[in-house]
């Protein structure tokens, strides 16, 4: 049965397209005279134009669980494909004294968002009378992340924090996507990273040794990367909230850690024919 719609009246624009009719403060003579780009598909070349500008993005970040805490170590260079942007970017966000958050992506998309994961968590705090939970922060964050996909987001962060269950670390993306875990590292570098930390972690390490296996993954990291540099912040997160615990230029490591370079793995000790 097809219902009869005429006796509707049509919406506003409608009759203002049927009409001819322009804005009050819109000139003609600009309407008629805008430009197109001279190809048949345009939708086709909107996207692929679109990819042709888009600037590909560099980071390394990691975060890991351990018998005391949580450690979260990151790089400060920011770039848009090969141009250098910064090196002194701040890649933690400091969600609240308990949750932290790490930027990789985007830097416009994960500071907006991760500070707007903050107010999300204080409301929380205001409507409940208690403190939220890491998972519950972080299934905040990729609900908020859900609702926006496929709008063009460029996000893939970790919020860690410890809470009345214990410490916790989640990866949460720009679709969606988001996943418990114990150790993980996220960036461009990330695969260098991965390489150093699965090599020395251990559930039961001291909280030094933590530091320095943060500090040294994301240090080798920087090495390989030409997309990851400047310094390297380690962050500790506990039961009483987190503390920043270093903050060291990648050039110093390189030659605190090879203090002889010609002795650096990097080198070739033997010429081939």
């Amino acid at each position: 049965m097809k219902l009869d719609l005429s006796v509707l009246d049509a919406p506003r624009g409608a009759r203002a397209m049927e009409q001819g009719a322009l804005a009050p403060d819109l000139d003609p003579k600009l309407a008629a005279c805008f430009p197109l780009p001279a190809v048949t598909d345009l939708d086709s070349f909107e996207k692929e134009v679109v990819e042709m500008v888009k600037p590909s993005h560099g980071t390394t970040t990691l975060g890991f669980i351990f018998k005391h805490g949580v450690i979260i170590a990151v790089d400060s260079r920011a770039t848009m494909g090969s141009y250098i942007s910064s090196q002194t970017v701040k890649k933690v966000i400091e969600i609240n004294p308990f949750l932290l958050g790490t930027m990789a992506g985007g830097a416009a998309d994960c500071q907006f968002w991760q500070r707007n994961l903050g107010q999300q968590c204080r409301l929380y705090e205001l409507q409940n009378g208690k403190r939220i939970t890491v998972r519950a922060a972080s299934k905040l964050l990729s609900n908020t992340m859900f609702s926006y996909r496929g709008m063009g987001l460029s996000m893939g962060t970790m919020v860690a924090g410890y809470d009345t269950t214990g410490p916790g670390l989640y990866y949460v993306d720009s679709d969606g996507q988001r996943t418990k875990g114990q150790r993980f590292s996220v960036g461009s570098g990330s695969l260098y990273a991965y390489g150093v930390l699965d090599a020395g972690y251990s559930h039961d390490m001291s909280v030094e040794d933590a530091i320095e296996l943060g500090r040294r993954s994301i240090y080798h990291a920087t090495f390989r990367d030409c997309a990851s540099g400047g310094t390297v912040s380690v962050y500790h997160v506990t039961a009483d909230g987190w503390t920043k615990v270093g903050g060291d230029d990648v050039g110093e490591l390189h030659f605190k850690y090879y203090p002889q370079p010609e002795l650096h793995p990097s080198n070739a000790t033997e010429v081939l024919a």
